[in-house]
């Protein structure tokens, strides 16, 4: 692959256009995304732990916010080492790497269900355990993995691309680099878990890999390079701000806390690190402040890192040969080892805490019934009972009454994981008829 071919400002769906404008076209992805539903929806969309009571903890929104902050850090320190290297082929959009990281970063969770991590669970179970298996053996092989593996990051690819009714042409119409930058997975359902494109959405999918002269390696496209810098931000993001929210929540003590932090740094190779912790201490004596610091730097030397590690395998990275699967899995092994006892702890006192299995229950039923009732109501559209809930399919979602089994069940997906974790509960109980009187 090369940079020349890789940047370029042309849009899904939309004819290339020569206009001035005040802004480049990768900072219009940026606002485009900002400024729109699908991104405001994810205030109301759970990250890890219950959204906030008397404490604020991270939302789909804000860990999006600070994954695009960590991801143009990332994208500028390798504009720069392209520009000192003379490596851009000459293409001047080498200088916006930094702008289009963090417009993906911006969109990676936007295709992501209510309820947390277990709302693409919930979606996966209800094809195949529960009430949606009849629908399978209608479908062909690969339309059916596309629902029983549901995978978030095939539908963020979708929500930025599709053209739904009464939408624009290419969905968002966001550049090439910003689309392909999100995709993690680049390959279709066929015989994996995780994805990065449902079938309905595999023509703009070949498209953009095409004309991004993505090459095919091992059966399957390569990844686009700068996916490793976007997947790189999210993996600092939310294994470092889980601690700081779990600390905050009172599931962490400060020591463990900061022994976890703190545990990226050698304290015998960098004694200034520790002399500066000490200092901040001193002077500020608030622990959750303490924290905010302690923080700050470990993301700072991961963002470091992770651009050395991008830049000392960017030949692998762009024949598409590189053969770790992330980033953050070629950590020298102090730091690794630093980033395994954050993700053990993670798995042990965070992900298994009382208040993030409850939610996650609290999804899987009520995924499971707006489903149902949504599949029945798209299917079968004359009942009664359907006219009165059609009303709350949204006119960009409705599909004809000939369209084809695998497009109404993805239309009834699309619903559902559109929804805030609030509209969903607030539906779920006005169709158990729960609150009534």
């Amino acid at each position: 692959m090369e940079w020349k071919q890789l940047l370029t400002p042309q849009r899904t769906g939309q004819p290339v256009e020569n206009v001035n404008h005040n802004r480049t076209e990768f900072q219009r992805d940026y606002d485009r995304l900002i400024f729109s539903a699908p991104f405001r929806r994810m205030q109301n969309k759970t990250q890890v732990f219950p959204l906030p009571g008397a404490i604020f903890v991270h939302n789909r929104l804000t860990h999006s916010l600070e994954v695009s902050s960590v991801g143009r850090s990332l994208g500028n320190n390798i504009a720069q080492k392209l520009a000192e290297n003379n490596e851009t082929d000459q293409n001047k959009y080498a200088e916006e790497i930094g702008s289009i990281v963090a417009s993906a970063c911006l969109a990676h969770d936007m295709g992501n269900p209510p309820f947390g991590h277990s709302g693409e669970s919930a979606i996966s179970h209800y094809f195949s355990n529960s009430e949606g298996l009849q629908y399978l053996s209608k479908l062909s092989d690969l339309e059916r993995s596309d629902l029983v593996n549901f995978d978030g990051n095939a539908n963020t690819f979708r929500l930025l691309t599709h053209s739904f009714n009464g939408r624009r042409d290419g969905g968002f119409a966001l550049t090439y680099p910003t689309v392909a930058s999100v995709v993690k997975y680049p390959r279709s359902s066929a015989n994996v878990k995780k994805f990065g494109y449902f079938q309905q959405d595999k023509a703009i999918f070949d498209d953009i890999m095409q004309r991004l002269n993505v090459p095919i390696v091992d059966g399957q496209y390569a990844r686009y390079p700068l996916v490793y810098l976007v997947e790189a931000a999210d993996d600092i993001c939310y294994q470092i701000m889980d601690i700081e929210d779990a600390y905050r929540l009172g599931i962490l003590t400060y020591d463990t806390t900061r022994s976890l932090l703190m545990g990226f740094f050698d304290s015998s190779e960098e004694k200034k690190v520790f002399e500066r912790l000490d200092n901040v201490c001193h002077k500020v004596t608030d622990k959750h402040e303490q924290v905010a610091y302690m923080r700050s730097i470990a993301i700072g030397k991961l963002v470091q890192l992770c651009t050395d590690i991008f830049w000392n395998n960017r030949e692998a990275i762009l024949s598409g040969t590189y053969q770790k699967k992330a980033l953050i899995k070629d950590l020298p092994p102090f730091e690794a080892e630093a980033m395994q006892r954050v993700s053990n702890l993670s798995v042990t006192q965070i992900y298994k805490h009382q208040s993030v299995v409850e939610i996650e229950l609290s999804g899987f039923t009520i995924i499971g019934t707006l489903l149902n009732e949504l599949i029945k109501t798209i299917n079968q559209p004359d009942l009664y009972y359907s006219k009165l809930l059609a009303p709350f399919i949204p006119e960009q979602f409705r599909v004809s009454a000939d369209a084809s089994l695998y497009d109404k069940l993805l239309s009834a997906v699309d619903i559902v994981a559109g929804m805030t974790d609030l509209y969903a509960l607030d539906l779920f109980k006005k169709i158990k008829g729960i609150g009534l009187g």
